[in-house]
């Protein structure tokens, strides 16, 4: 391998040598544009200044590599203050060796033809450049047009898809939704007609994502004319603690038409139901109403009491004694009694009516407001804007129940 060099003094001469040797190893016009525009920037500095810029290049047969060196001796360096070195920064071709005064490119090339002395149009050989840059540049916007129709078109195809997969997720919302108010139909008992008695029920999942929960009601006629309401409180949120609340208020049920006494239900459920499921664990509220005579019986097994508000604004929470279903000794004590008249409201609930803001004395405070507040409003409004009332501020979400029961004496 024979290392040529040459001394050029201008940037024109520098060019010219690089452009002929670039020629005779037969490199690509645009890869010798390239080059020569490389080696007249790199080189640019020093010869402004005056000083003469070594050109020296060798060709390795046994690789097939081109080595340009570009030398300017005596430089400190590229970068340094008051350099008139080689600068490299950003070139048309990037070197693959960078020292102190020396920039080395090596490309792929072919053996030396003999032709770098012969006497070459240098126009010509520049304007071959230009046409090789020109048809590099007009393949890539070609590239660049056709990978931008590509994208096009596939962000249509995006588009398209992501519109098929809203359409899709609304499909499963609206089936998911028709799907939830089923479930809540299927636990709500239907509605009872009771002549002189008015209900209303307002129910309130703690999550979107489980809205069913351990709080339930039951409500149904008996033989004799009165009616039985059943409130349950199930420990937990979602579908475990609402199978666990459906058996206790089938059990309640089964019971109640039997016709065991109402103190007797709720210790009774949990003989019942313990064997086949000893996890279960909640709280009870059973009333019993003559809605002809306005008499109220309440049995409690560990639930929040009963609210009471006269038509003349009294209002008394009604304490009944008992411990619930899974609680050690579970069952009532002796029935609370009372007496309705025309127009006084009676409300049934679950502590997430109470508790929302975790202090429950506060609550039952705030529960007597609202129900002094919506006394005077229809029956069916009162249990759903009572818990608005309540649930302004919530930093423990819960399940929540509210049943309210007016008697009208008609």
């Amino acid at each position: 391998m024979t290392t040529r060099n040459l001394r050029c003094a201008t940037t024109a001469g520098l060019s010219r040598a690089v452009r002929a040797l670039a020629r005779e190893h037969a490199l690509d016009p645009a890869v010798r544009a390239r080059l020569v525009l490389s080696a007249a920037e790199a080189a640019g500095a020093a010869l402004r200044a005056g000083r003469e810029t070594g050109l020296a290049w060798a060709y390795d047969p046994a690789e097939g590599l081109l080595t340009v060196a570009l030398r300017t001796p005596g430089d400190t360096g590229p970068g340094a203050a008051g350099d008139t070195g080689p600068v490299v920064a950003d070139l048309p071709m990037a070197p693959d060796e960078v020292t102190e005064g020396e920039v080395v490119w090596r490309l792929p090339a072919s053996p030396p033809s003999g032709t770098a002395d012969e006497a070459s149009d240098e126009n010509a050989l520049a304007a071959e450049e230009l046409r090789a840059v020109v048809a590099a540049t007009d393949a890539l916007t070609s590239e660049h047009r056709r990978l931008k129709d590509e994208l096009a078109e596939t962000n249509s195809g995006v588009l398209a898809l992501y519109v098929q997969l809203d359409e899709r997720d609304k499909q499963l919302r609206t089936a998911h939704g028709q799907t939830l108010r089923e479930l809540e139909d299927a636990l709500r008992p239907a509605p009872i007609k009771a002549d002189g008695l008015e209900l209303a029920v307002h129910y309130e999942p703690a999550g979107t994502d489980a809205p069913t929960g351990g709080d339930l009601y039951d409500w149904f006629v008996l033989p004799d004319g009165t009616v039985h309401i059943t409130i349950v409180d199930a420990l937990g949120h979602g579908v475990t603690s609402t199978r666990s609340a459906l058996n206790v208020t089938h059990a309640v049920r089964t019971l109640a038409l039997e016709g065991h006494r109402l103190e007797s239900i709720v210790g009774r459920t949990d003989e019942i139901l313990r064997p086949f499921d000893r996890s279960v664990m909640a709280t009870v509220q059973l009333a019993r109403i003559d809605p002809a005579t306005g008499e109220l019986w309440l049995a409690n097994g560990s639930h929040p009491p009963a609210l009471l508000l006269r038509r003349d604004g009294t209002a008394r929470y009604l304490e009944a004694r008992g411990r619930g279903i899974g609680f050690p000794l579970p069952g009532s004590e002796t029935p609370l009694t009372e007496r309705l008249a025309p127009g006084d409201l009676l409300l049934l609930y679950t502590d997430g009516l109470t508790e929302s803001r975790r202090d429950p004395i506060e609550g039952e405070k705030r529960l007597i407001e609202a129900a002094h507040k919506h006394l005077q409003s229809p029956t069916e409004e009162v249990p759903g804007a009572i818990a608005e009332d309540m649930h302004t501020v919530i930093l423990h979400p819960d399940d929540t129940l509210a049943l309210a029961v007016r008697l009208t004496g008609q």
